[in-house]
C-alpha cells in the first residue's frame, strides 16, 4: 500500500454514515448518505461517492457528487433529505442507486454508465399499475434499501423499518412500519413483481433473534450459495446478520458482525462500559480480493449528526458464518500500524470519561454530554484543512489506540491544548493496572507538545491514554524510537 490506513478511512473533514461497499472491477466504491459537520439532523448534503483499488486500500478518491436531492422530481425544493443507499450493477450492466427520501415513504432510483456516477433520476418504486410504493394504504414503509442482482438475473430489494411511531407522512397514508420487507423487481429494476413479503417482524421476534430483532439498514449480500442479510437491530450501535439459502428465506440469525461499542464482545453487555460512544450504525460487508472487510460509522461531535466512514477485517469462518470484529485504528491496514512516528488523535477507536462511554441520540445529548470527551474539528464543514481532534478530554477520560507494532520505543510525545494542568498516563491495558509512561502537561493557551522517556518490550500493543486531573484538547502523539 502507498501509506498506512486509518480508521476512519476517509479524510477527517469528510462525514459519510451508512456506507455500502461494493467492488466493481478492480475497485471497490463506497456509497453512502453524507453528513454535514455540526449539523442538526442526519443527512443534510448530497450524495458523493469515493472509491480505492482493491490492492491498496489506503489510497482513496472522491469520485464527486453524483446525485443531489433537487434531483428527484418530489423534491424540487430540496428540503427533503436523501437518507441511505444502495448501488448494484443491472442485468443491462448499468448502475442503479436506490435511496429513500428521508420520511416522505417513497423510494427513488437513479441511473448512471459508471458506479462513480454520475446518476439521473428514472423513476420511483412502484406497483405493476404505476402506483408508487408508499403511496397505497397498508404499505410497508420503504426505507433503507438494499439490492441483490441474482446469478439468474433476478432482482430483489430489501427494505424496512421498524420505529414504533410513525413519521407524520407514512401515518397520513396509513403506512405499515412492520420490520424488514422483500419485493422482487421487474427487470425495468422499477416495478414490483410480487407484494413485499415479511421477512423480520419487528415484534415477537424470539429464539436466536431475542434480544437482536431488526430495525433497519437492510443490506444483502451473496457467497458461495448463501444469502447473508445484513442490518441494524433494535441496539442500534450494532450491525447483525443472517442467512439463508434462498432470497425469500427463511433467515436464520447468525450474530453481531461489529458493534461500535464491541458490546456482545468477549462477554460485555454493559452500554456504560462501551468502548466508544453508541449511537445508531449502518453498513455491510464486502470481499475485497480474498479478504472480507465490514464497513461501519462512528458518530462525532457529541451527536448522531456527523458520523464517519469506518471498516474492519472480518473472519468468515468455515462454516460460513463471521466472527464478530472488533473496532481499532487500524481497520484496513492489514495489520497493526507502525511503532514510530506521529499519529492524529483522531484515530482513536476507544473513548471514554470517568463514568464510562454513553449512548448519543436526539435529545440534547450536548447537554448531557458536556463532562465527557468527543471527536470534533475546528471551522465549519469541508474545509480543505481541517484539525479533527479529541476535545473535553477531563480528568479520568481515556482514549484508546489500537494496534501498534512497537519496537525499541524510547519516548512519547504528546500535542494537546491544555486548559487544566495535570498528567497524561499512557498502558496498554485499559484498566490501566500498570501504566509504562507519565507525561506531566503545564496549561496553555495553545497547541503544545509534552513529552517522557519510556520503553516498552517489543510486540504489538494497544495503546491507552488517560488524563489525570486536567482538562486538554487531545490533538497528537509521536511514538519515538
Amino acid at each position: 500500500m502507498k501509506k498506512q490506513a486509518f480508521n476512519p478511512f476517509l479524510p477527517s473533514n469528510e462525514y459519510i454514515p451508512d456506507g455500502e461497499p461494493r467492488v466493481f472491477g478492480d475497485r471497490v466504491y463506497l456509497f453512502g448518505s453524507h453528513d454535514r459537520f455540526n449539523a442538526l439532523i442526519f443527512c443534510t448534503n448530497d450524495y458523493v461517492c469515493w472509491s480505492a483499488p482493491v490492492n491498496d486500500l489506503s489510497d482513496w478518491k472522491m469520485e464527486g457528487v453524483i446525485y443531489r436531492k433537487k434531483q428527484d422530481p418530489k423534491n424540487k425544493s430540496g428540503l427533503h433529505l436523501l437518507f441511505a443507499p444502495d448501488v448494484i450493477q443491472g442485468p443491462d450492466e448499468r448502475f442503479y442507486l436506490y435511496y429513500a427520501m428521508d420520511f416522505m415513504g417513497i423510494m427513488g432510483v437513479a441511473v448512471s454508465e459508471t458506479p462513480g456516477g454520475t446518476y439521473e433520476f428514472i423513476g420511483h418504486i412502484h406497483y405493476p399499475d404505476g402506483k408508487i410504493w408508499g403511496r397505497k394504504k397498508g404499505d410497508q414503509f420503504p426505507f433503507d434499501p438494499g439490492v441483490l442482482v441474482d446469478d439468474d438475473g433476478s432482482v430483489y430489494l430489501y427494505a424496512g423499518f421498524a420505529t414504533k411511531v410513525p413519521s407524520v407522512l407514512s401515518g397520513f397514508y396509513n403506512l405499515e412500519n412492520s420490520g424488514g420487507v422483500m419485493v422482487e423487481l421487474e427487470q425495468d429494476m422499477l416495478t414490483i413483481k410480487s407484494e413485499p413479503t415479511l421477512l423480520f417482524p419487528r415484534k415477537k421476534m424470539q429464539g436466536a433473534y431475542d434480544g437482536h430483532a431488526f430495525f433497519e439498514a437492510s443490506s444483502i449480500r451473496k457467497h458461495n450459495g448463501v444469502y447473508y442479510f445484513i442490518y441494524s437491530s433494535e441496539h442500534n450501535h450494532e450491525l447483525c446478520y443472517a442467512a439463508a439459502q434462498s432470497p425469500n428465506g427463511p433467515f436464520a440469525y447468525c450474530g453481531t458482525l461489529i458493534s461500535i461499542g464491541d458490546l456482545f464482545l468477549n462477554g460485555n453487555t454493559d452500554e456504560c462500559r462501551g468502548k466508544n460512544y453508541l449511537g445508531n450504525t449502518h453498513g455491510s460487508i464486502a470481499k475485497v480480493e480474498e479478504e472480507w472487510y465490514v464497513f461501519y460509522h462512528r458518530h462525532t461531535n457529541r451527536h448522531s449528526y456527523s458520523r464517519q466512514a469506518c471498516a474492519e477485517p472480518i473472519e468468515l469462518l468455515p462454516d460460513g458464518r463471521f466472527k464478530q470484529a472488533e473496532i481499532t485504528s487500524c481497520g484496513l491496514n492489514k495489520g497493526p500500524l507502525k511503532g514510530k512516528g506521529k499519529y492524529e488523535a483522531r484515530i482513536a477507536c476507544n473513548l471514554w470519561s470517568q463514568s464510562g462511554a454513553g449512548r448519543y441520540d436526539v435529545l440534547l445529548p450536548r447537554l448531557r454530554y458536556r463532562e465527557h470527551p468527543y471527536f470534533t474539528q475546528s471551522g465549519k464543514d469541508r474545509e480543505d484543512e481541517p484539525d479533527q481532534y479529541i476535545a473535553n478530554m477531563r480528568d479520568g477520560a481515556v482514549a484508546g489506540f489500537k494496534y501498534f507494532e512497537l519496537s525499541s520505543l524510547k519516548g512519547i510525545a504528546i500535542d494537546v491544548r491544555v486548559r487544566r494542568a495535570g498528567m497524561m498516563e499512557i498502558s496498554t491495558d485499559y484498566e490501566f493496572k500498570t501504566s509504562f509512561a507519565k507525561i506531566h502537561i503545564t496549561r496553555c493557551g495553545k497547541i503544545s507538545r509534552f513529552q517522557c522517556s519510556c520503553s516498552l518490550v517489543d510486540g504489538i500493543y494497544p495503546l491507552y491514554f488517560r488524563c489525570m486531573n486536567g482538562n486538554i484538547d487531545f490533538y497528537a502523539f509521536e511514538l519515538v524510537t
